[in-house]
């Protein structure tokens, strides 16, 4: 296997506020959201990052995709260091994100248009790969219809196109069914299974068991920050259901906790 993404040590920690405290029911003015982490993901696979709110999945993503800077270790994708070749990642990967807010008075064509500039895709081929994407998601119907008009459903899917406008080797999704309907979730993981068969390699971030089970070829499962297993589903499960042996490893960690 041709290994994409190597991890090590990757850690991060954030000073809380007074209401952050009190969110989480501490008193401690620091917290590590991510502490030593690594794993490796390779070419034509799905790799899942399973664990609850708060376990550092979002900020791992974030590293990776070098919105934030780890405290220490690094990340290597694709032979470009996060850490110290941010620009040669960035042009590598295509990352979505629930937090990713377009602006209401733009359309779908404009969004299109502006975030291929930015990737420097030629405009014979930002038109070829534009008219593919907004068939496939059914966007085409709605191309200069303004953000504001949307559906909630037609902004996630023009959030996922815009994101890979160049065609990138490498998705990072943050959640990718997170407050999606049925019908624009299955689109969506549908998709993502087209994407692993042409040999794109995926990483994503969730707290579903059953995305897990049907999408993965791989997982890490992340408790406080640290990966507590990583393998194929086979290996980490170990005849269980994935559900079941996460509840059984959280309850190690955690001393019995739920």
């Amino acid at each position: 296997m041709e290994e994409i993404l190597k991890v090590e040590g990757l850690s991060k920690t954030f000073t809380l506020s007074r209401k952050q405290q009190k969110i989480e029911r501490s008193a401690a003015r620091k917290k590590v959201a991510v502490d030593n982490l690594s794993f490796s993901a390779y070419k034509g696979e799905i790799f899942g990052l399973l664990g609850p709110n708060g376990a550092g999945k979002t900020t791992t993503l974030r590293m990776l995709s070098t919105l934030i800077k780890p405290d220490s270790g690094d990340a290597v994708l694709g032979g470009s260091s996060v850490v110290h070749q941010p620009e040669e990642v960035r042009a590598k990967i295509g990352f979505l994100t629930s937090e990713l807010k377009l602006e209401d008075f733009f359309t779908p064509n404009y969004l299109f248009d502006f975030f291929s500039e930015l990737h420097g895709v030629e405009e014979s081929k930002r038109e070829e790969r534009k008219k593919e994407m907004f068939v496939r998601f059914g966007i085409d119907k709605f191309a200069e219809v303004k953000v504001a008009n949307l559906s909630t459903g037609m902004k996630q899917k023009l959030s996922l196109v815009i994101s890979l406008v160049h065609d990138p080797e490498v998705i990072i999704f943050d959640e990718p069914t997170n407050g999606l309907d049925v019908l624009t979730a299955r689109t969506v993981t549908d998709y993502l299974q087209e994407l692993r068969a042409e040999g794109k390699t995926i990483i994503l971030s969730t707290h579903i068991f059953s995305l897990v089970e049907r999408l993965c070829d791989r997982v890490g499962i992340i408790i406080d920050g640290r990966l507590i297993a990583c393998g194929s589903l086979g290996e980490v499960c170990n005849g269980m259901s994935i559900e079941d042996r996460f509840f059984e490893m959280y309850k190690e960690v955690k001393g019995g906790e739920e």
